[in-house]
């Protein structure tokens, strides 16, 4: 089929007028029918991601007690709004079929883990950290000839992260105390 100049302006004119009479289309009733926001009916929650203890603001999207969408907190002055890769994927960390929720313990020797219940996996941490603390306690030490008291476990170490806050990390320090260790460091240092 071949079209002229004048041809092609016709098939135009007819078609831009057939678009305009509107063919059973109402551009009212298509603005009505607006889609909906993932974000309509959440609960807006701000909070700071965990990742490097940078301090970057998050504004979490939450519907139905479920994570539904996450975005950088303009109004945090750490991070205006942007988000690293780390920070913007939390969504899919909390979100994630393969997260454990549970603790598990892997018996010594075996290659198969097992879930257990939270007050077995307290009574295990508990009775280790007691274990350890008693076979490494040193009441005194001789330095220089001398013997000073310094109650101490020497063979527990604690280690904190970023992914602590303040306060969780005001309790490690007073944990690391409590048991008698020494030993109390960051990641941040390290």
């Amino acid at each position: 089929m071949e079209v002229t100049r004048r041809g092609f302006l016709k098939l135009s004119g007819a078609s831009l007028f057939a678009l305009a009479s509107g063919l059973g289309f109402d551009p009212q009733i298509a603005q009505a029918q607006g889609f909906s926001l993932r974000i309509e009916g959440t609960t807006k929650i701000p909070s700071i991601c965990h990742f490097c203890s940078g301090g970057c603001g998050l504004l979490l999207h939450i519907k139905d007690g479920k994570l539904v969408y996450l975005d950088g907190d303009p109004d945090n002055p750490v991070n205006s709004g942007a988000l690293c890769p780390k920070g913007a994927s939390l969504g899919h960390v909390a979100n994630s079929k393969d997260r454990v929720t549970k603790p598990r313990y892997r018996a010594p020797g075996s290659s198969e883990w097992q879930d257990i219940s939270w007050d077995e996996a307290i009574n295990k941490i508990a009775s280790k950290i007691k274990e350890v603390r008693e076979a490494t306690w040193m009441d005194t030490e001789e330095i220089g000839g001398k013997t000073y008291a310094v109650n101490r476990a020497e063979g527990i170490a604690v280690l904190g992260s970023a992914e602590v806050d303040n306060e969780e990390s005001y309790l490690i320090k007073k944990l690391s105390e409590l048991i008698g260790t020494p030993y109390n460091e960051h990641q941040a240092r390290i």
